[in-house]
């Protein structure tokens, strides 16, 4: 998120907007302030360059560095929040949507049965997305803005989404209309571009090499075999979707920190898209590709694979023989 915001124009070389003078010096060995602030303490002033990312492990350190390390944890509590929602709805919705579908087109054209994954994934997905969307954008902003004064509490999710309704956050006035309610789903159509490809392209991968796994193991009731094949099939799986789908995750980011209201209800995924080519190419087509396929394989081979054990679990208990 940060790279991509970076490349967004964000910008991450004012760290602070306004200089405290700190008796502690060890602050201004272990991180990186500005120049007014370092001069108070004897330091040489930082160069711009030192709060630019120039990738991946550079974001690591310099957060680090600048923040603090707890700050690799910020909008967790965003993410927490979207998780629960839209796994609770995704899972489920997914596994009702295919094995309907799977069931008809069985009975009435089984060419077309390879494709019901894609086509569950990507509507169980758009529901999903639809529904938690706005905490979505929440954790977005959370991740990609630093705070602009040494020492403050950073918002949390409801104050980030106020953030995003209001312009003047510092009045408490309800506006006349409940019209800049939908700048909570601003974005939307880019969050959905995103999502429902990777779904499409996920759970289309996920499927055959899930059941080719299964069929080598050779025990389909094992606990483990189900965990293993899960996990590996998710993998594979969201690590081929998180890749391909890289383009329209930096027009999300792009869209969801965009604080120019009209501007935001304006653009298009289209557009954005074309505006992210002219300006980085393909590079910036693909900023922070590598940190997205990390998160994406692991992420969907964990919630896939608990996903089966606990039905698995489930089913088992429900047929277990009732003891007297």
């Amino acid at each position: 998120t940060r790279l991509q915001a970076q490349a967004a124009g964000v910008p991450y070389h004012n760290l602070y907007s306004t200089c405290h003078l700190e008796t502690n010096t060890m602050l201004a060995d272990a991180r990186c302030f500005p120049s007014c602030y370092r001069s108070l303490v004897g330091e040489p002033p930082c160069s711009p360059q030192s709060f630019q990312y120039k990738g991946s492990l550079d974001v690591f350190r310099k957060v680090i560095q600048q923040e603090g390390f707890a700050r690799l944890w910020r909008g967790t509590n965003a993410s927490l929040a979207l998780a629960m929602p839209t796994v609770g709805i995704y899972m489920p919705c997914y596994d009702i949507f295919r094995n309907y579908m799977e069931e008809y087109t069985n009975k009435n054209a089984p060419s077309m049965t390879p494709y019901v994954p894609l086509v569950a994934g990507s509507v169980a997905r758009s529901l999903a997305c639809v529904t938690c969307y706005p905490v979505e954008l929440a954790r977005t902003r959370m991740q990609a803005f630093k705070d602009g004064k040494h020492g403050t509490k950073l918002p949390g999710v409801f104050k980030t989404l106020v953030g995003v309704v209001y312009v003047d956050t510092s009045t408490k006035k309800l506006p006349s209309s409940f019209s800049s309610f939908r700048f909570l789903w601003t974005g939307l159509g880019a969050q959905l571009s995103r999502d429902v490809p990777f779904s499409a392209v996920c759970w289309a991968t996920l499927e055959p090499v899930r059941r080719t796994l299964l069929r080598m193991s050779g025990d389909k009731s094992s606990l483990a075999a189900i965990l293993g094949a899960n996990f590996t099939a998710g993998f594979v799986a969201g690590s081929l979707a998180g890749a391909t789908t890289c383009p329209l995750d930096v027009a999300k980011t792009r869209r969801q920190i965009e604080k120019d209201r009209i501007r935001a209800l304006t653009m298009t995924t289209r557009q954005t898209l074309v505006e992210i080519w002219r300006d980085g190419g393909i590079k910036g087509l693909f900023t922070g590709v590598g940190p997205r396929v990390a998160r994406a394989g692991p992420s969907v081979g964990i919630v896939v694979s608990f996903y089966e054990v606990v039905k698995y679990a489930l089913h088992n208990r429900r047929h277990q023989p009732c003891k007297n």
